[in-house]
């Protein structure tokens, strides 16, 4: 729940931001955005389908949302951030992820909290964690299941930390 307070100070940053300061808080949002969908398909997800009376019901909703969210994030790196597209595409994933985030405190993470042990979610914690530090840094629709993720995830994270190298050096 303390990532989806950062993502709301990340969609602000982006917003309140112009020229190359607005384009570095656009591609800290997607990376935040990428880590973090990753950490909870991989970890969450799995775990309230199975301990969830209608967690199967809760986490397709969640996956869908997750699709769409990373489609429109992927259309926003192919747009210029002073593109008023891009502005008004912004809007939309931002009000989508904040009611994705909503939903997720709510049908989740509520309910997984009151339902495990502490010893259970602080495992959980730690997984998401190192979920989060070999996810990839972009946006990939299609790949939103635990399956998917450990089948695609390593590779397109190496191709993205890669290519976020790459660019971090052309900047320099």
């Amino acid at each position: 729940m303390q990532q989806h307070e950062q993502i709301k100070a990340a969609f602000a940053r982006v917003k309140g931001a112009h020229g190359t300061e607005r384009e570095q808080a656009f591609v800290d949002l997607r990376r935040l955005l990428a880590v973090h969908e990753t950490a909870e398909e991989e970890i969450v997800h799995p775990i309230a389908r199975r301990e969830l009376p209608d967690g199967e019901a809760v986490v397709s909703v969640r996956l869908k949302e997750e699709h769409q969210a990373k489609q429109v994030l992927a259309d926003l790196e192919k747009l210029d951030v002073q593109n008023p597209a891009f502005e008004s595409q912004l809007a939309m994933l931002e009000q989508s992820v904040l009611a994705h985030a909503t939903a997720e405190e709510r049908q989740e993470f509520e309910r997984l909290g009151e339902l495990l042990d502490q010893p259970r979610l602080e495992r959980m914690r730690t997984a998401a964690e190192f979920a989060e530090k070999v996810a990839p840094t972009r946006p990939h629709p299609g790949v939103e299941s635990a399956t998917a993720n450990l089948l695609a995830g390593p590779f397109a994270a190496m191709l993205d930390r890669t290519r976020d190298a790459l660019m971090s050096k052309g900047r320099e």
